[in-house]
């Protein structure tokens, strides 16, 4: 399958059996690798393989709206599926968004990352570090840097993806979201002897997370979104391989312009989705009853979802056009609008709809958790403000 059209068909049948087992899934603490497999028989993880190569990544601003669209589904059934599946675009998008012929091993690099995808491998992530406000500049990790001679040093050869220089990293790191389905993970971290972070990839392939290099010291136990797996991990002498290429890190995220902000918030905009569309048929037999409050309530729940997907849209377009800084500052301003917004339309429903959706079997109290994580995502409300004040 190499086209989003057939993959959009394939997603909204797979949403489709997703949301009709809602309640389980919502009860959720561990991701199932079945949902994974189903993506993966559906394509999805082509979708950031290069159209040349057998896949369908047509560049940035071809690629930001079918792929939004699918995760904007996948979303509106299982959100802590749809936001673990957002994170292999994301990174994959560092390579993809950057080619460089004039860089030959950051150009084989590009090919075996896409390789990778193109035979199955999911891409997760692991950047954020406790007391670093979600900012990968503060990075405290370290990465000290292999022999040619260490058995560490060589690539793993099942797979091209990770030829490049080895080092070995060492600190904590939370958030990673996916751990235990995903192949590799992007991290960051300070090498020895440089002032500014670099970039790197774990293979996490076949590991006991339970001790080891990669160590799970935390499992994710947090409100929303709740079955992603964003384990804490400690790093001890991680192999790792650092991303060959030869510029800094925010040239690589600059390039990407407002790509994965709008990745993110197309996850939490399908869960807004979802519950104007369950409130509906809650309300349908009573809404000629309805209080004036409840009224107003839900009218203003109503324009708050219809403001966030005018903004939604607008990002899209944006990004269309092609100008990475530009599209950046939307999606800044994006994520941050639909971040209060989203919260807005689910704390006016649950209140129209009275206390029954105060409950945990009500999919709305998880609904109200899930929205809120677009605030606390890469980045987060305080450095999202520093980054949108810096790109004016």
């Amino acid at each position: 399958m190499t086209s989003f059209e057939a993959l959009t068909d394939a997603i909204d049948e797979l949403a489709a059996k997703w949301a009709a087992d809602r309640p389980e899934r919502q009860r959720r603490r561990h991701l199932e690798r079945a949902d994974f497999a189903a993506l993966a028989d559906a394509g999805y993880l082509r979708t950031m393989v290069p159209v040349e190569q057998g896949g369908m990544w047509a560049g940035v601003a071809q690629t930001a709206r079918p792929l939004c669209t699918v995760l904007r589904t996948l979303a509106a059934a299982d959100s802590s599926v749809a936001l673990v599946s957002s994170m292999h675009p994301a990174v994959l998008s560092f390579w993809m968004a950057s080619p460089d012929p004039d860089q030959p091993q950051w150009e084989a690099q590009r090919q075996a990352v896409a390789a990778s995808a193109l035979d199955g491998m999911q891409w997760g992530t692991v950047t954020s570090e406790p007391g670093s406000g979600g900012d990968i500049a503060r990075t405290r990790a370290t990465a000290e840097p292999l022999d040619a001679g260490s058995p560490a040093a060589v690539p793993d050869e099942r797979s091209p993806a990770l030829s490049g220089d080895r080092y070995v990293l060492n600190g904590d790191k939370h958030f990673g979201s996916g751990l235990g389905v995903t192949d590799f993970m992007f991290t960051t971290a300070r090498p020895r002897g440089e002032d500014d972070p670099a970039a790197f990839v774990l293979d996490v392939r076949g590991l006991d997370l339970t001790a080891g290099p990669i160590e799970v010291i935390a499992e994710w136990d947090g409100a929303g979104m709740a079955a992603t797996q964003s384990h804490a991990v400690r790093l001890h002498d991680a192999p790792a391989t650092r991303l060959a290429w030869h510029g800094t890190l925010p040239e690589l995220q600059l390039a990407n312009g407002g790509f994965v902000l709008a990745l993110f918030t197309s996850v939490v905009l399908g869960v807004v989705d979802a519950a104007v569309h369950e409130a509906e048929r809650v309300l349908a037999p009573r809404r000629d009853t309805l209080r004036p409050f409840e009224q107003l309530e839900w009218a203003r729940a109503e324009t708050d979802h219809w403001v966030a997907v005018a903004a939604f849209e607008r990002l899209l377009a944006t990004i269309e056009r092609g100008d990475p800084a530009e599209s950046l500052r939307a999606g800044l301003h994006t994520k941050l609008a639909v971040a209060e917004l989203a919260e807005s339309v689910l704390s006016r429903l649950t209140r129209v709809i009275g206390g029954g959706a105060y409950a945990r079997r009500s999919p709305f109290a998880h609904w109200y958790e899930d929205v809120r994580a677009l605030g606390f995502l890469r980045p987060p409300w305080a450095l999202a403000y520093d980054n949108l004040m810096a790109s004016r």
